[in-house]
């Protein structure tokens, strides 16, 4: 634990853990982080993080999140805005709004609400790539 209190911190924009919030922990207002960050506690309001940001199971999170990478495990309600990738494993939810050029959801992860989807190329939004034809096997009639 001293990694993360003392002064072992890894350097800004590392992709090692910089800390958490633990269950029971409840938080109101703006936290900006640099590095990878677990929310076990709840918070309300926005989280910034430069890196990847995890919900865990027991984190709830009402306000706005941006981040890299989110992964969700837990429970958001607001808007999750992910500029590599957003995640929904099985045992999270989010209710609102996901602005991301990549979302995944596991089975048993739930989406309630609206979902943006852009490319990482000058927010063209992803609908309007082409998508490659699927080559037919010989001898297929169709």
């Amino acid at each position: 634990m001293g990694k993360w209190l003392g002064t072992n911190k890894p350097p800004a924009g590392s992709e090692e853990w910089i800390g958490f919030l633990d269950r029971g922990v409840k938080l109101e207002g703006t936290l900006e982080l640099t590095g990878t960050f677990r929310v076990d506690g709840e918070v309300k309001g926005t989280v910034r993080c430069k890196e990847t940001l995890i919900v865990g199971e027991n984190g709830h999170v009402d306000g706005e999140i941006e981040g890299s990478v989110v992964t969700i495990s837990g429970k958001v309600q607001g808007t999750v805005k992910g500029s590599q990738r957003v995640e929904i494993l099985p045992s999270g939810s989010i209710e609102g709004e996901v602005q991301t050029s990549c979302l995944v959801i596991e089975a048993g992860g739930v989406l309630d609400g609206r979902c943006q989807m852009k490319s990482q190329a000058k927010g063209v939004p992803a609908a309007v790539k082409p998508m490659p034809l699927a080559a037919q096997p010989h001898g297929s009639s169709s």
